[in-house]
C-alpha cells in the first residue's frame, strides 16, 4: 500500500492550520512561508491577515450587539480573509513552501530514473578516457562479471561476450557475429570506428554511441 511521503502530509497539516483554527494560525502559516521563501510579498501577507483578526478581536471585544454597519464589514473581511482566505492561500502556495512534498508521478520517476543511468554513462565513459585501467579494474562495461561499480549500463565492445553484445539496442546476431570476427584481430577505439570498419547501419550510431565503451 503507497503511502503519502513524510513530508507531504507535514505540508498538508500546515497548509490547513488556518483552516482547523478558523484563521487564528494564518499569520504564522503565512509568516512560515515568508521566512522560508524569504518573500516581502508573503511577509506583508502575513501583516495582513495579522491586522485582520486583530480588527476582529477588537470589534468584538469594544461593542455589544448590533455591531456598527462598517465595523461589522471588517469583522467579516477579518475572520473570513484570514481564515477562509488564509486557507485558499496556503494550498495555492504548499508546493513553493514544500518543494518535495508532492509524489512525482510514475513517468515522473521513470524519467528521473533514465536521466540517472543516462549521468551513470556519461561519468564511467569519462572515467574509462581518463584511466582505462582504473575503468577496467572497475569492470566498466562489463556487465557479465560480478561487480559493485555502476556505470549506468554500458557495454564493452571489446571484450564482452556475444550473448551481452546481443544486448546492446539495435545489434541484430548478424551484427554481433561480425563484432567478434572483426575484433580477434584489432580492439576498437570508439563507435565511429566500428560503424566504420563494419560498416554498419547508420540508425545503429545513437545507440553504440549512447551505450558502449571502448577499453584496450
Amino acid at each position: 500500500m503507497n503511502h503519502p511521503p513524510r513530508s507531504a502530509a507535514g505540508s498538508f497539516l500546515w497548509a490547513f492550520a488556518p483552516l482547523v483554527t478558523c484563521g487564528f494560525a494564518t499569520p504564522f502559516t503565512i509568516g512560515y512561508a515568508a521566512a522560508k521563501r524569504r518573500s516581502w510579498w508573503l511577509g506583508t501577507a502575513a501583516v495582513g491577515y495579522a491586522a485582520g483578526m486583530t480588527a476582529w478581536l477588537a470589534i468584538a471585544n469594544t461593542y455589544d450587539h448590533p455591531v456598527p454597519g462598517f465595523l461589522a464589514s471588517i469583522m467579516v473581511i477579518g475572520l473570513f480573509g484570514s481564515w477562509i482566505g488564509g486557507t485558499i492561500h496556503a494550498l495555492l502556495i504548499r508546493t513553493l513552501v514544500f518543494p518535495c512534498a508532492v509524489r512525482p508521478t510514475p513517468n515522473e520517476q521513470v524519467l528521473e530514473q533514465a536521466k540517472y543511468r543516462r549521468q551513470l554513462r556519461q561519468e564511467a565513459r569519462e572515467l574509462a578516457r581518463r584511466d582505462p585501467a582504473l575503468a577496467k579494474e572497475l569492470r566498466v562495461g562489463r556487465p557479465d562479471l560480478p561487480r559493485q561499480y555502476d556505470d549506468g549500463g554500458l557495454i564493452d565492445i571489446n571484450h564482452v561476450p556475444g550473448r551481452v553484445l546481443g544486448t546492446v539496442p539495435g545489434l541484430t546476431p548478424e551484427l554481433v557475429a561480425r563484432i567478434l570476427d572483426a575484433r580477434t584481430t584489432a580492439l576498437f577505439t570508439s563507435a565511429e570506428e566500428l560503424s566504420i570498419t563494419l560498416d554498419l547501419p547508420v540508425d545503429l550510431n545513437d545507440e553504440l554511441t549512447e551505450y558502449s565503451v571502448y577499453l584496450p
